[in-house]
């Protein structure tokens, strides 16, 4: 086995593992204290590492707490790509968006929702100091499925609406599941929220005859 060939791969998953840890370190801390009254240097030692090095990975604090939204957004496009080429486009994206919510701490999981994940997720959602960095990494988050969207079907992300359109779609179909999720009582499975919600706008987004689903 070629022990040099391995090197670049095992440098890039542990970026990957840092950066994982400086935003984790950077929502278990501001959920803690509140965001103002965090620091860089604060997140830099929960997670072990130096400032510098959190300013190799991140450019503020709100940065660091939303990149976990637009890992997620950036494997359901690749997850998107790696779906059967024969199978429906609405088919296909509802599999490859509920494949990213399934299972583990990144999602929380279905009947034991991880904590820390969940705090997260409000503090991204209703913190109004983190709206414009929660905006950047959506928009961020919408290029990259468009992109995988617009390959699937043949389109140019660059000039036609479709890919664009849809990927919009799914990010708002995200954003307010989650927040459904979030305060549905009794809880709801985050999967069946998800499908609901592509099921519609794959559908058309037809009135319902007896007004709103309660999933």
């Amino acid at each position: 086995m070629d022990i040099e060939s391995e090197r670049p791969g095992l440098r890039e998953r542990k970026k990957q593992e840092t950066r994982i840890a400086l935003s984790w370190a950077a929502i278990r801390l501001a959920v803690e204290r509140g965001l103002d009254n965090v620091r860089v240097e604060d997140i830099a030692a929960e997670a072990g590492v130096s400032p510098r090095t959190f300013n190799n990975y991140f450019s503020s604090k709100g940065e660091a707490i939303v990149a976990r939204h637009f890992d997620r957004a950036r494997q359901i496009a690749e997850e998107l790509r790696a779906r059967p080429a024969a199978e429906p486009l609405w088919e296909a994206l509802a599999n490859a968006v509920t494949a990213r919510f399934a299972l583990g701490q990144d999602t929380g999981g279905e009947s034991t929702p991880d904590r820390q994940w969940v705090d997260g997720v409000r503090l991204m959602i209703n913190d109004p100091a983190l709206t414009g960095a929660f905006a950047a990494a959506a928009a961020a988050a919408e290029a990259e499925l468009a992109a995988a969207v617009a390959e699937r079907t043949g389109t140019d992300a660059a000039l036609d609406l479709y890919p664009r359109l849809v990927a919009g779609a799914v990010g708002v179909a995200i954003r307010v599941v989650m927040e459904r999720w979030l305060n549905a009582e009794p809880p709801v499975p985050i999967a069946r929220l998800l499908h609901d919600a592509l099921g519609q706008l794959s559908a058309g987004l037809p009135v319902p005859p007896k007004g709103p689903s309660r999933p």
